[in-house]
């Protein structure tokens, strides 16, 4: 029986698919940052030819650069932003991600994040465990329904958000690089008008250096004391600094975050807001959506192994 060919992983997969992953490849998880992983690179770099990595993993041109014989960098995500897919290209190295897949549990995270934001839900359930409510009700709050939705971002996850507000009789507007042709809904070419217009936005544009601070102090201005921001993306694409001053000054109502600049490290100033809902990027962790990702992240890898043409290349 031939030796299974090496593979070099950023991040572990979910366990099922990771004892599929294991069937067809002799996986290395890689070190952390430091000796050990330049002593790993230098020992099992000369001869790797597949690559998995995670939504959050950084494949630098220097990495890739030490892997002299890489074929495909397969990614176990959407976002890809972390990985160097220019230097990857230039080299013919094909990267692939894992679309679709995780759409409908980031959506519904989306729609969970605005109901604890505008409805306090996180407060609530601590009003209720504290006793609090012995002492009275809780203050009133917003209602989702029937209010005007602004999404940054309109590919495949933006879309499914939509629809989702279709159950809340959300009124629904974007902004994207260009307007879509098969988009009936109203298109905004400037994002700060987008957040002028609308109650909520939602964030769910790629990360990377082209958006990073997109949504800044003047798009928060122009959603004003009324809106709320929800950000399921990237944590560069938002101002940290102005969304933090925007929610102590009253100058949005409030936000729902998943992501955060320097996860996971949060600022704790973010901690005492009681007009935040937080979670801790957990926008497609499901048992079933990741072991779906995993899944199309083998699958990817062994169509490159069987010299099939890869399912969901992004280069």
């Amino acid at each position: 029986m031939a030796a299974k060919p090496d593979l070099i992983s950023t991040a572990k997969l979910p366990d099922s698919s990771w004892t599929r992953l294991q069937e067809r490849f002799t996986a290395h998880l890689l070190p952390p940052a430091g000796p050990e992983r330049d002593a790993f690179l230098a020992k099992h770099g000369p001869n790797v030819r597949f690559m998995q990595a995670s939504g959050g993993s950084i494949v630098p041109a220097a990495m890739i650069a030490a892997l002299p014989k890489l074929e495909i960098i397969a990614s176990n995500g959407v976002g890809y932003d972390g990985i160097d897919v220019a230097a990857a290209s230039a080299r013919g190295i094909v990267v692939t991600n894992t679309p679709d897949v995780l759409n409908d549990c980031v959506a519904d995270t989306t729609f969970g994040l605005m109901l604890g934001a505008m409805r306090r839900l996180p407060q609530a359930d601590r009003f209720v465990r504290e006793g609090a409510w012995l002492k009275g009700g809780q203050a009133l709050t917003t209602s989702v329904h029937h209010k005007k939705l602004g999404i940054l971002g309109f590919g495949r996850i933006g879309k499914t958000i939509a629809k989702r507000a279709g159950g809340f009789d959300m009124e629904v507007a974007y902004h994207g690089r260009t307007k879509q042709a098969d988009v009936a809904l109203r298109y905004f070419d400037k994002l700060v008008d987008l957040a002028s217009w609308c109650d909520v936005l939602v964030v769910i544009t790629p990360g990377g250096a082209a958006t990073r601070h997109l949504v800044n102090a003047d798009v928060l201005k122009a959603l004003g004391p009324r809106g709320y921001l929800v950000n399921v993306a990237r944590g560069s694409v938002v101002d940290e600094a102005a969304l933090l001053a925007a929610l102590q000054s009253g100058t949005i109502a409030g936000a729902g975050l998943d992501v955060f600049e320097d996860e996971p490290r949060v600022p704790p100033a973010f901690f005492a807001l009681e007009n935040v809902a937080l979670a801790p990027h957990v926008g497609s962790a499901t048992v079933e959506t990741r072991k779906a990702m995993g899944d199309l992240t083998v699958d990817n890898l062994v169509a490159h192994l069987e010299g099939r043409p890869k399912l969901t290349p992004v280069n």
